[in-house]
């Protein structure tokens, strides 16, 4: 008997051997990742940056070297307890257990740092997660993504789509446990539409395997 689908995309995430959305899904785009990291450098030096969906602290581990102070947050403890392993500079690191779609964190901060976490959030939610964004680095705040652009992979093909126009994709771990995840790519030219209203000073880097987009808060 073939087991359900299960829809928990935290639980993936938490079992999963982490940092497989770069080095899995596009193996071949390796190298872009360096020219997004001194974008990062250039963006983020001397900044307070709420990181959302740290996971395992490979950004978090780059941002410690030049941000002012980082919160590094994730939904699973596991993770963060993977992230602060790697024993970051405590007077610039702090993490916290925190869900990305609605973080409830203290301090002050300067940007908003997501690494891969863009194309997990349904699309009808967007504008109400760039409004929370917003109450806690506040207008003109710097807001940072980084996510992966469409290649045609084993990895990103797409198991449906819903009335929104989320897609979703199947992936199977090595237990075999099947979990359907919420992938949305997006174009330059979408992302524009979809953002646009809500940013200004907008910036799209956009590579073969990956895009970046830099704004400030409306």
């Amino acid at each position: 008997m073939i087991k359900p689908v299960n829809t928990d995309m935290a639980a993936y995430y938490a079992q999963r051997n982490n940092f497989d959305e770069e080095d899995v899904e596009n193996p071949d785009g390796m190298d872009a990742l360096d020219d997004i990291m001194e974008k990062l450098r250039d963006q983020l030096t001397d900044e307070r940056v709420l990181e959302l969906a740290c996971g395992d602290g490979y950004w978090t581990d780059e941002l410690a070297e030049y941000a002012e102070f980082v919160l590094a947050t994730d939904i699973n403890p596991n993770l963060i307890e993977q992230a602060q392993a790697r024993e970051l500079p405590e007077e610039i690191v702090e993490f916290a257990v925190v869900d990305a779609l609605d973080p409830q964190v203290e301090g002050e901060f300067t940007a908003c740092f997501a690494g891969f976490w863009w194309s997990h959030v349904k699309r009808q939610d967007q504008i109400e997660v760039i409004a929370r964004i917003r109450k806690i680095i506040g207008k003109d705040g710097l807001l940072v993504l980084v996510d992966n652009s469409q290649v045609d992979t084993e990895k990103t093909v797409i198991a449906r789509t819903d009335l929104e126009g989320n897609t979703f994709q199947i992936h199977t771990l090595p237990d075999g446990e099947r979990y359907e995840i919420l992938k949305n790519y997006y174009t330059s030219s979408t992302l524009r539409k979809r953002l646009g209203p809500l940013l200004k000073d907008m910036r799209i880097h956009y590579f073969e395997h990956y895009w970046m987009l830099t704004a400030r808060l409306r």
